[in-house]
């Protein structure tokens, strides 16, 4: 019985684990297609927030966000919380804000996940018509 109740305990960890953005993922730079940063995903007073921890090109590791406005104006890129505000409804994760560090712009955003390690994250103005698509991918260490 305590092998079943642990093998169940350990199926259900696997599928939950699965369906959250919570974790580090990869950025792809959309002109170069070569690998950007690694954001963490982390969950508090129940919204999510994305901060990137690392930057993977070398020329850019000291990079600070000369576009950014007002808090984040001349801050470094590295450790800069990029999305704020995210709550789950259903499948996605919405109501929130995602920061162009690129060109300090502040737009509307949701992500979903198109499978447990690729995520979608969609930013916008307005309606979601209007807007750009990225896709992470999940860092396993």
């Amino acid at each position: 019985m305590k092998k079943l109740t642990l093998l169940l305990f350990l199926l259900l960890s696997t599928i939950s684990y699965s369906q959250s953005i919570l974790g580090k993922w990869k950025s792809i730079d959309e002109e170069t297609q070569k690998d950007e940063s690694i954001i963490e995903i982390y969950q508090e007073d129940g919204k999510f927030y994305g901060k990137i921890i690392q930057l993977l090109n070398p020329k850019t590791k000291d990079a600070t966000c000369e576009n950014c406005k007002g808090k984040n104006k001349n801050k470094p890129i590295k450790g800069l919380v990029i999305i704020n505000g995210l709550k789950k409804e259903g499948d996605e994760w919405s109501g929130g804000k995602v920061l162009d560090p690129k060109n300090g712009k502040n737009y509307k955003c949701y992500i979903t996940l198109q499978d447990e390690n690729t995520m979608k994250l969609r930013g916008y103005i307005g309606i979601s018509l209007f807007g750009r698509t990225a896709y992470w991918y999940r860092v396993t260490e």
